[in-house]
This record gives C-alpha cells, sequence and structure tokens, in this order.
C-alpha cells in the first residue's frame, strides 16, 4: 500500500530521512516508533505528499507518489495537530472535508452521517466542534480523515491528551477499520498501544531504519532474555535466563521455592536498547 526506497530528505546540513526503505502491507496495521528528533514526523510528510523526498521513491498501491493528487486521494490523514475547525459544527466539519475530496449530494449525506456515528458523535453533529471535549476533538478529527472513504489510513499521535474512555474509543474505531480491510499506519510514543494495535512495526532513529518487525520478532532480536523472579526461603532471586523452566527445576532441586514468575521483555526495552536512554527534548 506504502512503499518507500532508499528515500532522503535534507534541511541544509540536517539529514532528517537518511536512506529509508520499508513497505506496508495491505491490510496490516504498521506501527512507526522512534524518540524526538528520528525523523518521524518528516517520513510521514513524505507519505502523505506534504513533502517530496531529495532521493528516493515514495509511492501508493504502485500507482505513483503521493504528491499526485489522484494518488493522494486514496489517503486518509488524522494528524497530531487537530484538523478541524472550531466555529463549524461536527457536521460541517465533515460537510466540508467530503466536499474537498469532491463528495456532493446524497453520496456527502451518507458518508457525514456515518462517519459520525462511527466516532460516536452522531448527537453533537450540530453543535460547533470548539465546545467538544479533547477526546470529541480527536474522534471528530478521525472521522474527518475517513469521511472520502480511504484504503489507507495515516494516524499521527492520533491519542494524545485524551481521557481512558476515548482512548479506547479510538482503540475500537481502529481495530474495526482494520478487519474492514483498511491498512492503517500508526504513529505513538505510548509502547502498550503499538502492543495492542501493530501488527508490525517500525523503529526509526536519526532518519534511519534500525529494526522492523512483529512485536514477537522484536522481543526475541533485541529484548534478551527473560526474567525469573522466584521468591524463596532464602528471599528473592532474579535470574536472567533463555530457558526459565529449566531453570526454576535447578533452583527448586536446591531450595524451597514459595512463588516466581517470568517477566517478559517489553517493548520499550527494545525501544530504549536500539536509540539509547538519553532524553531528547
Amino acid at each position: 500500500m506504502l512503499t518507500l526506497t532508499n528515500v532522503r530528505k535534507r534541511y541544509g546540513s540536517l539529514t532528517a530521512v537518511d536512506g529509508l526503505s520499508l513497505s506496508v502491507r495491505r491490510g496490516e496495521v504498521f506501527g512507526l516508533l522512534g524518540p524526538n528528533g528520528a525523523g518521524k514526523s518528516t517520513t510521514v510528510g513524505l507519505a502523505v505528499g506534504l513533502l517530496e523526498p531529495d532521493e528516493g521513491k515514495v509511492s501508493i498501491e504502485g500507482r505513483g507518489a503521493p504528491t499526485v493528487a489522484g494518488v493522494r486521494a486514496r489517503l486518509g490523514v488524522a494528524p497530531q495537530g487537530l484538523a478541524i475547525y472550531d466555529l463549524l459544527s461536527g457536521e460541517e466539519n465533515l460537510r466540508f472535508f467530503g466536499q474537498v475530496y469532491g463528495l456532493a449530494g446524497a453520496a456527502l449525506d451518507r458518508r457525514v452521517a456515518a462517519c459520525l456515528a462511527f466516532v460516536g458523535l452522531a448527537d453533537r453533529a450540530r453543535d460547533h466542534a470548539g465546545t467538544y471535549s479533547g477526546g470529541m476533538k480527536r474522534r471528530l478529527n478521525l472521522a474527518a480523515a475517513l469521511v472520502h472513504d480511504p484504503d489507507l489510513l495515516l494516524l499521527d499521535e492520533p491519542t494524545v491528551g485524551v481521557d481512558p474512555q476515548s482512548r479506547n474509543a479510538i482503540f475500537d474505531n481502529i481495530e474495526a477499520l482494520n478487519r474492514d480491510g483498511r491498512t492503517i499506519i500508526y504513529t505513538t510514543h505510548y509502547m502498550e498501544e503499538a502492543e495492542r494495535l501493530c501488527d508490525r512495526i517500525a523503529i526509526v532513529d536519526r532518519g534511519r531504519l534500525l529494526a522492523l518487525g512483529t512485536l514477537d520478532e522484536l522481543l526475541a532480536a533485541h529484548g534478551g532474555p527473560a526474567m525469573l523472579v522466584v521468591t524463596t526461603t532464602d528471599g528473592e532471586r532474579r535470574v536472567q535466563t533463555t530457558d526459565p523452566l529449566a531453570e526454576l527445576s535447578r533452583l527448586a532441586a536446591t531450595t524451597t521455592v514459595r512463588d516466581f514468575h517470568v517477566e517478559r521483555p517489553t517493548l520499550e526495552q527494545v525501544f530504549l536498547h536500539l536509540t539509547g536512554q538519553s532524553l531528547r527534548d
């Protein structure tokens, strides 16, 4: 659905994206993770056609670059900075964006009503968006990305600043969209979101791809061994091991085991291992 091939983008002496190649498969939720300054925003700009690469190629569905209007129309974008108008109602916002994409008449009416219902805003459709809560604005932002019924969605930090209920509602929306066959690119700083939602995850830093795979593949390759935590008559023992069962049997042969559990490596540990632990402000 989206392919970046050896893409570079420079701003003067700064190379924001440095030979990045990746391919997003049809029907998957593809996570894009990276610290501040990793090149995520530039990558997003390249993917949606706001920027053109200095080198390399970006293509959507093999049809061409997203800088071409007809190709870009296949893409829906919910940016991190809310792309809605506070002085318009929720319905008026969606009508405006639908008209920008060429919808009119009954087709526009159907899409506006369907998208408002999908994000749970049908009962607030005629209220000004400026009166919405943060979570409602995020859901309207998602609806605006959906109104023209795109096959490929790019969601940039879609849960920033929302309450747990709205966050969970957005998760449900994303999972429903994916079940419906849509391809989703999901950028986030929240590791648990990527763990829950993403079929594959790309970790980028300094404009380069550091790792790409399923959660299990990333944990196996970069997470290190599991931690066996055992409570015995002598206290707690923590042992890193690739075979927790064998290690537990060894300990049980020499001491009384009162309790135990296994701590699996996490995506956060993989992320910090690959990108470092220094602050990126």
